[in-house]
């Protein structure tokens, strides 16, 4: 039995891409995944989600331009959609700019079931 939360996860390396995924079908989820910032915008257009995953380090968009466009460009309630930073960054220089950029959390290398269950219960009403 699968939740029916729509999660979209943004990532272009198709390794984070199968853990991503098989963490949160562990967990009873399901997820929609597309390769970089354009793509997810495009998705965005067609389709709302509960939470955005999004890698940082893309090609074409990357994950800080494509936060800030959702912020800025998109209508209230999508544009407060809950946007979850993926990133190997070091944690106590990138953490600063987070809620600048528009990110509610980050979620760092390496992911876990146990990290990406704390963000869902933060942010999903379920």
């Amino acid at each position: 039995m699968t939740n029916l939360v729509k999660i979209l996860v943004v990532d272009d390396i198709f390794s984070n891409q199968l853990l991503i995924n098989s963490i949160l079908e562990t967990m009873g989820y399901e997820s929609k995944t597309v390769s970089n910032g354009k793509m997810a915008l495009e998705e965005l257009e067609i389709q709302d989600y509960d939470i955005i995953f999004m890698d940082i380090e893309m090609p074409v968009m990357n994950g800080i331009e494509t936060t800030k466009h959702i912020r800025e460009k998109f209508p209230f309630p999508k544009n407060n959609t809950p946007i979850v930073a993926l990133t190997a960054h070091n944690m106590s220089e990138f953490s600063k700019k987070t809620t600048e950029i528009g990110f509610n959390e980050i979620v760092s290398k390496p992911y876990s079931v146990d990290k990406f269950t704390t963000v869902l219960k933060t942010y999903l009403n379920n």
